[in-house]
C-alpha cells in the first residue's frame, strides 16, 4: 500500500490545525484522501483552511477546540467516531511556547504551557486511546520537539512538556500494540512555523527576541524545513508506524549525541542563555 492509499478514506483528527505544522499536515492529508477534522482554538482560521481544502477536491471540516478542556476533547473525539462511525488518526499538535528564564516565570505560566502541551496531548492520547481501543486499530500521533529529547535552556517548561509528550507516547507505544493500536512520536527541530511569532517572551522585548532567533538561524549551515515538508515526511513516517519521527536529518544526529555524551551539547546550551540573558539585562 502506498502512503498516498494509506490514507484514503481514514478519518483524522487534527488539534491546532489553523496553523505551522498542523495546517500543513491537515492539507497533506486533504490531498491524500483523508477525512481531515481541523481542530483549533482559532475557529474562523480553522475554518479558512478547511474550506480551501475543501476547494480543492478534500474533506475536512472545522471545529473550535481548546485542548485545555477534557470535556471539549472528548466531546469532539465521541462527535467524530458517531459521524464517520471510526476513528483512525488523531494527530495531537496542538502548542504553546514561552521564551524565559525560570527565574522570571510564575506559577501561572508553568501551568498554561503545561495546560495545553501536556494535558492537552494527555487527553487526547487517552481519550482517543479509549476508543480506537475499542474499535480495535487506530494510530496516535503526538508531536513533541527536539526539545523533548535534548532539553533547552530559555524555553525550560516547553522542553518540560515536551519530554512528557515523549514519555507518554513511548510508554503508550508498547502497551497499545498488542490492542490493534499504533502510537508515534514526532520530533521535529527548526521548521518555518509560526510558532515563534506567538512566542511569549518574559522580561525581553518581543522584537529582540524574534532578531535573535533569525541572528542564530542565519548561523546554522543549512536551510529550515518548511512546514509543507515536515508533514510529507511526518506522514511517511507515520505510514511506516516509526515509534520517533525525527526531522529533519540533524535532529536524529543531536539525539545521538545528547544520549552519547550529554555535555556535548553544554556549549551551544551555554551560548543560548549567555545571548539571552543580554537582552534580559537590557529590557
Amino acid at each position: 500500500m502506498t502512503i498516498n492509499n494509506q490514507f484514503k478514506d481514514r478519518v483524522a483528527i487534527v488539534t491546532g490545525g489553523a496553523s505551522g505544522i498542523g495546517r500543513a499536515l491537515c492539507e497533506e492529508l486533504g490531498q491524500r484522501g483523508a477525512v481531515v477534522i481541523l481542530a483549533d482554538i482559532k475557529t474562523k482560521t480553522a475554518q479558512q483552511v478547511a474550506s480551501a481544502i475543501v476547494a480543492i477536491g478534500g474533506r475536512a471540516r472545522a471545529a473550535h477546540l481548546d485542548v485545555s478542556q477534557a470535556q471539549d476533547v472528548e466531546k469532539l473525539i465521541d462527535e467524530t467516531a458517531s459521524e464517520h462511525g471510526r476513528l483512525d488518526y488523531i494527530f495531537n499538535n496542538a502548542g504553546i511556547a514561552i521564551a524565559g528564564e525560570v527565574r522570571d516565570m510564575s506559577l501561572e505560566h508553568w501551568r498554561s504551557i503545561v495546560d495545553v502541551n501536556l494535558w492537552g496531548v494527555i487527553y487526547g492520547t487517552t481519550i482517543a486511546y479509549s476508543l480506537m481501543v475499542r474499535q480495535g486499530f487506530g494510530h496516535i500521533v503526538n508531536i513533541a520537539s527536539l526539545a523533548g529529547l535534548t532539553g533547552y535552556p530559555t524555553g525550560t517548561p516547553y522542553a518540560t512538556t515536551k519530554h512528557g509528550v515523549v514519555g507518554l507516547s513511548t510508554s503508550l507505544r508498547q502497551e497499545a500494540a498488542g490492542l490493534g493500536v499504533k502510537v508515534s512520536v514526532v520530533c521535529p527541530g527548526l521548521i518555518q512555523t509560526g510558532i515563534y511569532e506567538a512566542i511569549t517572551v518574559l522580561n525581553a522585548r518581543h522584537e529582540d527576541i524574534l532578531a535573535l532567533l533569525e541572528d542564530m538561524l542565519a548561523r546554522i549551515p543549512f536551510k529550515l524545513m518548511d512546514a509543507t515538508q515536515a508533514a510529507r515526511a511526518i506522514l511517511r513516517g507515520v505510514a511506516r508506524n516509526q515509534a520517533v519521527i525525527t526531522i529533519p536529518f540533524y535532529v536524529r544526529l543531536l539525539w545521538w549525541l545528547h544520549r552519547l555524551h550529554p555535555s556535548l551539547l553544554a556549549p551551544l546550551f551555554r551560548r543560548i542563555v549567555k545571548e539571552f540573558r543580554t537582552l534580559r539585562n537590557k529590557s
